[in-house]
């Protein structure tokens, strides 16, 4: 269940740093029903509260007002969503406590280093009145009930289906050899820039990291080759490199650059950070990971078909508002 706790927290910070104290005032004067689920109503407080923060990177981003409509429209799903599970909460006795929300919040101020008074002094600096932080986390809690009792009574996981996803995943690996992590300078040929010219270019980043410079850092300035992760290619097994990169790779020890390498398509470094046996995964390793996986994967289309039951089972209204074109930016 904790698992659900630390999210909530997040979500709530982003809420109040994301809209002005001002605006929600502004809103609040604005305040009627936005949809009817069952005997439940859903404030248009509420859904601008969750939209807030999309609306205004939105709006700086010059958005049209369908597009605002659009966020607005996501955020009013979101409410009916969690109007229909709390109905799923009182139907099954699932309530949460109010000692179990006393632990959550003290579980999430200990995991950021607070006292449950800083925490309560965080939140409520931010603009949010503490009472409905507590409400926030109370409905989480009760939401991870009804996945943990409801939903996930309905995932089936077979031994077959752990053994199909192990053979398409690992069913083809090599029985041995080695991997190598690498990173890779590749500094790309073109009409404009012929090998020659690559070439020089590798031979001045080969020269800065021999003189000290961080490997990544020169690969990001001069990489074609995934230059926003430093030029990293991670593990490769022997195998699976590519023919003209393979005798370089296997002849280097770990911490060791190979020489520029000049191919057509441009100039090449190699580093290997790393080497080692290659181990394979067995079945019995990989199975707990795998049976995890579905198991998530299950519950993602459970919760999906499950929410759309409870939305064909229920009276829902949705007011005309978020038809309207949406209100002009007045800041």
């Amino acid at each position: 269940m904790k698992r659900w706790i630390p999210a909530a927290l997040v979500l709530v910070s982003a809420v109040s740093a994301g809209w002005p104290l001002a605006a929600r005032a502004k809103e609040a004067l604005l305040d009627g029903i936005a949809a009817q689920v069952g005997t439940e109503i859903v404030l248009l407080s509420e859904v601008m509260t969750a939209a807030a923060p999309v609306e205004a990177q939105a709006r700086a981003a010059g958005a049209t007002p369908e597009d605002i409509n659009a966020i607005r429209g996501q955020a009013l799903d979101r409410a009916i969503e969690r109007a229909l599970i709390r109905q799923v909460v009182r139907r099954a006795e699932l309530d949460a406590t109010d000692a179990e929300v006393d632990d959550a919040i003290e579980g999430i101020a200990k995991e950021n280093g607070l006292s449950t008074s800083q925490l309560r002094e965080s939140v409520e600096s931010q603009g949010m009145p503490y009472s409905v932080y507590r409400e926030r986390i109370r409905g989480e809690i009760e939401h991870s009930k009804v996945m943990n009792g409801i939903v996930a009574s309905r995932v089936r996981i077979s031994e077959d289906d752990i053994k199909a996803r192990y053979l398409r995943e690992l069913g083809d690996q090599p029985e041995g050899g080695q991997e190598f992590f690498l990173r890779h300078i590749l500094v790309a040929a073109s009409p404009e820039r012929p090998v020659a010219e690559t070439c020089k270019i590798a031979r001045s980043g080969k020269a800065r990291v021999e003189s000290g410079e961080d490997f990544r850092a020169v690969a990001a300035e001069l990489s074609q080759a995934n230059p926003e992760r430093g030029g990293t290619l991670g593990w490769i097994h022997e195998k699976d490199l590519a023919g003209w990169m393979r005798p370089v790779v296997v002849g280097l020890e770990p911490g060791q650059m190979s020489g520029v390498i000049e191919m057509p398509f441009g100039c090449n470094l190699i580093l290997v950070v790393d080497r080692r046996d290659y181990q394979p995964v067995s079945y019995e390793q990989a199975q707990n990971q795998i049976h995890n996986q579905l198991f998530n994967e299950q519950m993602e289309l459970e919760y999906t078909k499950f929410i759309e039951e409870l939305r064909s089972d229920t009276y829902i209204e949705r007011k005309d508002l978020f038809s309207r074109p949406a209100p002009p930016d007045e800041s």
